[in-house]
């Protein structure tokens, strides 16, 4: 594809879709070190680290109550209001002292530490929906997937340098967290701002009347009992996706703490093995958005369970196969160079999937209601799976929870496909909401 194929408004959104995309990778490169900032920099408990990865996610299950509020809204006003609201927060963190022992005997920075990434996460469900829904209804079918990895590989190598760089700050002085997160909130406003241009159809509901929340919540459970019995293939594909997200979640802290505690790895280090795997999504994000949007995307969704599945036997493998090279700052362990190299695959197809695969399944006007549906799935099963990870991980050890997380993940794969092989998926295009 040749983007003199595009069509002026679509060329007008990749645009703006390209340069937020730009600006969110300094601002996602910087946050995916945030726990590791919490554990070593802030000296945070596991069970503070599983509170914190749990509203990273657990916030999705208000999507759908947000959805019914941002159709009656312009998203151009709802994206700039989240914007400040939810950003402006991160700039507490300069008033943060820069002693280890001092944050360590008050609890207190902990809570603010973590109220200050609640109201950030905040902003997901608000957000993502409206992503979705803009470029669904601004990009052509055949281009999708092919235009929303242009912008997702930028995006990978943005956060990659900004990773790299953020890492090796931290190891020379683990409190520049104070001043670098101030400026992701600049960042991080910026690129809502930006977002909002990109608006140009607000698909209002103005005269649709303002329910309360008693009854969003029962419109809202409607709207996802319809829709999940109603198209058949999409409801395997939650399914499935559910099985996923467990596995995902009781293990996403206990790879933390895995890394940071059990093998004693420092920013440097952390930030090598998060790039390793960038670097192998950012070479594969342009093929695997052709291939998204080709193939049924359960097969696609089986086979990103999959490397999921070797990125966690090989990390499991690496506590009972420790053998390690130095090499000046930075400590190859073998067995994790294997785990990282499967994380690339898997971040490089479920970068696609976890954003835009409920788009396959819908007509374009419906994709954010059925990304909305999505993400309040997403949030139901953060309210448990991390914090029980944390609880599991201190009975079973790091091994018992990886085990779990593969046998999921294998659960997982077996619905796709059996799925694939009962309904198909171009049946459902003419499903509405």
């Amino acid at each position: 594809m040749k983007l003199s194929e595009l069509g002026i408004e679509e060329k007008r959104v990749f645009k703006i879709h390209i340069v937020f995309s730009f600006i969110d990778g300094i601002v996602l490169g910087l946050l995916i070190l945030n726990e590791f900032v919490f554990v070593k920099s802030l000296m945070g408990s596991e069970f503070m680290l599983g509170i914190l990865l749990q509203f990273s996610m657990a916030i999705f299950v208000f999507t759908m109550l947000i959805y019914e509020f941002i159709k009656r809204y312009k998203k151009t006003t709802i994206l700039k209001v989240t914007a400040l609201l939810t950003r402006l927060p991160l700039f507490a963190t300069v008033f943060f002292p820069a002693d280890s022992l001092q944050i360590s005997q008050s609890v207190y920075y902990h809570y603010i530490f973590l109220l200050i990434f609640f109201l950030y996460f905040m902003s997901l469900p608000v957000v993502n929906p409206i992503i979705n829904s803009i470029l669904k209804n601004n990009y052509q079918d055949n281009h999708f997937g092919t235009l929303y990895s242009y912008s997702t590989t930028l995006n990978k190598i943005v956060m990659m340098i900004t990773t790299f760089i953020f890492g090796w700050m931290l190891d020379i002085d683990n409190h520049a967290y104070r001043y670098i997160y101030p400026v992701m909130s600049i960042m991080a406003i910026v690129s809502l701002f930006l977002l909002s241009k990109a608006v140009k159809i607000e698909y209002l509901e103005p005269n649709a009347k303002l329910l309360s929340f008693k009854d969003t919540l029962l419109n809202s459970r409607k709207i996802i009992q319809k829709i999940i019995k109603s198209n058949k293939p999409y409801r395997d594909f939650e399914s499935g996706f559910m099985l996923y997200g467990f596995a995902f979640m009781l293990t996403v802290a206990i790879i933390t703490l895995f890394l940071a505690e059990e093998l004693k790895l420092n920013y440097t280090s952390i930030a090598f093995y998060k790039n390793s795997y960038n670097i192998i999504a950012i070479l594969l994000l342009p093929f695997f958005g052709k291939l998204l949007d080709k193939i049924d995307p359960r097969k696609f969704a089986a086979f990103t369970f999959f490397t999921l599945l070797m990125y966690l036997l090989f990390m499991g493998l690496t506590e009972y196969f420790p053998f390690y090279t130095d090499v000046g700052n930075y400590r190859f362990y073998y067995m994790l160079l294997i785990s990282f190299a499967w994380n690339g695959l898997f971040a490089a197809t479920m970068s696609l999937l976890w954003n835009i695969g409920s788009a396959y399944f819908c007509k374009n006007e419906d994709a954010g209601v059925y990304q909305s549906v999505h993400l309040t799935m997403v949030g139901g099963r953060a309210l448990i799976a991390p914090l029980f990870g944390v609880w599991l991980y201190q009975y079973i050890g790091f091994g018992g929870v990886f085990l779990l997380g593969i046998i999921l993940l294998v659960l997982a794969i077996i619905v796709m496909l059996k799925s694939m092989k009962k309904y198909d998926v171009k049946t459902i295009k003419n499903t509405s909401v």
